[in-house]
């Protein structure tokens, strides 16, 4: 870690730290006083250069007096708070922003120090009130270790006073000046992106100008505009992901956050002056029904932020944020670092899974590298057999298990295979016995709270721990179970009782579902876990640094399955993204690899009819299995870029998608391609890094794709088909 100049004092201004390849920059503005955090990447610290400090337009120098020395910009804090007993913020803000209110505003630079801890470096800054009756401060930590291309900021809110303190909002990061690259506004040059996200289609990348975003600066600069998104539940990828990047298009720069929480999360993209602005944390009283009562001399810590600045695209970005999870990751379940195929159940009986039917499935696949067989829902015994689920009573249908849980795990294991089973233990449905128990369940507003057909355990209660470490953890045990894939198929909305907000409480509970995934390792350490919501409904950072998967999507045989397989490269790693291809008798040849060549793009998951597979069927299932022996290393470690002419639908698509991953040390690549609906004759060139490539694995429609070179072509190719290359330099 290299620093530029001393650290930030109230005398020196301005400190510089180059972290790898990011300089931050921290200044204390001279007129507001506020302090701003901007991130550069190194390569581009000489193209920072000096803002207008006045506008000078000619309606503003027709303004009389002092009217027309309009400041261009004002610094913008690295903290954003409203505390109750303070105003809020003016100029037309109310109900559309909390940020830069006078809770902010009256923070002043107090100290900063560098700590380092091995090759970790942690910045702490302090910003502090204290010329007020109630006194209170702000730590924020940038942490960086040698090596990342990413910094995390932790921001924690200290209350000094002698009473207690309401906060309203608080930021987990805040991102200013943007863009450091032009003088002035910056006119059509700054990107917003962002990753939508509904059931069944994750991950679209949504880039939109700020001019279209209505981001421009006033013509004086008087009343800000923010564009405040977020989701309001328990469901944290629901409408968006908890990510962003801003793009400046000129510079070819972009700076992006992603924030790790699992309940109502928000971020804004704010501009009042000629700079633009990030920020984001938990969704605040406006948007989601949070605040915080803080005791006097007590603290409260907002979630972890992941931040970056790269220089190239989008994907760049997201490959930034998405190595903040790789650590993480690598501590799970020894097996884990070798990406086994998975099979579930689900699309195979669909709810009626048997012991003699996972068995089946064994069989035929026991030429393939398929080592977890998952038991999906439909295990337990139901009071009412017609009900789709009774959840929450977890006995084992003993006419489907005759010899139980532990019975099937003993089978699969005795054939080499790590046992799976399914449970959505954070609820419990109508028909059980323990959807009565609603003492240890959600409350709001005094009532219990019902969605559909389910209850919510309550995680912070000890009765609700109790009965599940008994009817979850140690059912695991006792069969001897090594895969857990807990669903979660419903959110639970804008907030619970039991704190002193609903947002609060929602965020309480959340934190106290999280302990008790810690706590379920702790027990069984060499339990994988993963990560489901109605497929990909949580698959943010926080929850993916505790599970060693996730499952990517619920389209579970759909043709937009490699559209967002590929988009969520972008937010998660490959190697924890579960992608299925649910294979059926009536697949013909281009349906089966079009479907297994999808599954290249992360984790290999089978389901659908295997048992039933013909020969000739199973021998190119068997060829996936053996290509993918190739790809795995690359999917584990490497870098995205994905390359699309294609139109916009995703139910209905046109064209052709290749994804190019190219390893951590060059010398291979993995490309997956997949040709879409109606434009068979689309042909396109992509160039590749810098190299004569040769074809080390083929697998799928072989005519898709051809290599010359660094030339990639894709090549007029049936509709609906896949191919995948592993290729490397000669």
């Amino acid at each position: 870690m290299l620093i530029d100049t001393a650290v930030l004092t109230a005398e020196n201004r301005v400190a510089g730290f180059e972290l790898g390849q990011t300089l931050a920059i921290y200044r204390i503005d001279e007129h507001n006083q506020s302090t701003t955090l901007m991130l550069v990447p190194a390569s581009k610290r000489q193209m920072v250069c000096p803002k207008r400090e006045f506008l000078d337009t000619h309606e503003v120098k027709m303004l009389p007096g002092a009217w027309n020395k309009m400041r261009a910009q004002q610094g913008d804090s690295l903290v954003q708070l409203q505390l109750r007993h303070l105003p809020g913020p003016n100029g037309f803000a109310q109900g559309l922003t909390m940020r830069n209110n006078p809770s902010t505003g009256e923070l002043r630079f107090e100290s900063q120090a560098i700590t380092q801890d091995g090759d970790t470096y942690t910045i702490t800054t302090v910003l502090a009130n204290t010329d007020t009756p109630k006194p209170y401060a702000c730590e924020h930590k940038l942490t960086w270790s040698v090596g990342d291309l990413f910094a995390t900021v932790n921001t924690t809110f200290i209350n000094r006073s002698d009473d207690a303190l309401t906060v309203d909002m608080l930021s987990s990061f805040s991102l200013g000046g943007l863009t450091p690259f032009a003088t002035d506004d910056a006119p059509g040059r700054l990107m917003l992106h962002r990753l939508r996200s509904i059931w069944s289609t994750e991950g679209r990348l949504e880039s939109e100008p700020f001019e279209k975003l209505h981001l421009e600066p006033t013509w004086t600069g008087h009343a800000p505009n923010s564009e405040r998104f977020g989701q309001i539940g328990s469901m944290p990828v629901r409408r968006f992901f908890p990510w962003v990047g801003v793009e400046d298009t000129q510079a070819n720069v972009l700076w992006g956050a992603q924030l790790a929480i699992a309940s109502s999360w928000q971020i804004e993209a704010y501009r009042k002056g000629d700079e633009a602005h990030l920020s984001g944390g938990i969704a605040d009283r406006e948007f989601g029904q949070w605040f915080k009562h803080i005791a006097p001399g007590k603290s409260f810590a907002a979630p972890t932020a992941i931040v970056a600045t790269v220089v190239g695209h989008v994907d760049d970005l997201g490959h930034a944020l998405t190595q903040s999870m790789v650590k993480a990751v690598d501590a799970q379940p020894a097996i884990e670092q070798d990406l086994p195929i998975v099979f579930n159940e689900w699309c195979t009986s669909w709810g009626k899974p048997t012991h003699e039917n996972m068995l089946a499935n064994r069989d035929k696949l026991k030429d393939t590298d398929t080592k977890i067989m998952v038991i999906d829902a439909g295990w337990t015994n139901r009071k009412n057999p017609e009900d789709a689920q009774e959840n929450g009573d977890w006995n084992v249908n003993t006419k489907s298990f005759p010899s139980g849980l532990e019975g099937i795990s003993k089978d699969l294991r005795d054939r080499g295979i790590i046992p799976g089973v399914w449970f959505e233990w954070e609820v419990a449905t109508v028909g059980s016995d323990a959807y009565e128990m609603t003492d240890a369940q959600l409350h709001r507003d005094g009532m219990i709270l019902k969605v559909g057909t389910r209850h919510f355990w309550d995680l912070r209660n000890p009765k609700a721990q109790d009965y599940l470490a008994n009817k979850l953890i140690k059912q695991l045990k006792d069969a001897n179970m090594g895969y857990l894939k807990v669903d979660y198929n419903d959110t639970i909305g804008l907030g619970v009782d039991g704190a002193e907000s609903l947002g609060e409480g929602l965020r309480q509970h959340i934190v106290a579902v999280q302990d008790f995934f810690r706590r379920m390792r702790r027990e069984l350490p060499e339990l994988i876990i993963e990560n489901c919501s109605s497929g990909g409904h949580r698959l943010e950072p926080s929850m993916m640094q505790i599970c060693a998967q996730g499952s990517f999507s619920d389209a579970h045989e759909t043709v937009e399955i490699p559209i967002i397989a590929a988009n969520l490269h972008r937010a998660i790693l490959p190697r924890q993204s579960q992608i299925w291809a649910v294979l059926h008798k009536c697949d013909d040849a281009k349906r089966l690899n079009y479907s297994l060549a999808a599954t290249f793009l992360g984790r290999m998951c089978l389901s659908g009819d295997i048992h039933e597979l013909d020969d000739w069927q199973l021998d190119i299932i068997k060829q996936s299995s053996l290509a993918y022996r190739d790809a795995r290393p690359i999917i584990k470690d490497g870098k995205s870029r994905i390359h699309r002419d294609m139109g916009l639908s995703y139910r209905h698509p046109t064209g052709y998608q290749a994804i190019i991953r190219e390893s951590v040390d060059g010398n291979d690549l993995l490309v997956v391609a997949h040709r879409f609906g109606d434009k068979p004759n689309a042909t396109g060139n992509i160039t590749l890094p810098d190299g004569n490539w040769s074809v080390k694995t083929n697998f799928g429609q072989k005519d898709l794709l051809s290599v010359k070179g660094n030339q990639l072509s894709v090549n007029a190719a049936p509709n609906f088909c896949g191919q995948v290359l592993v290729l490397s330099k000669a």
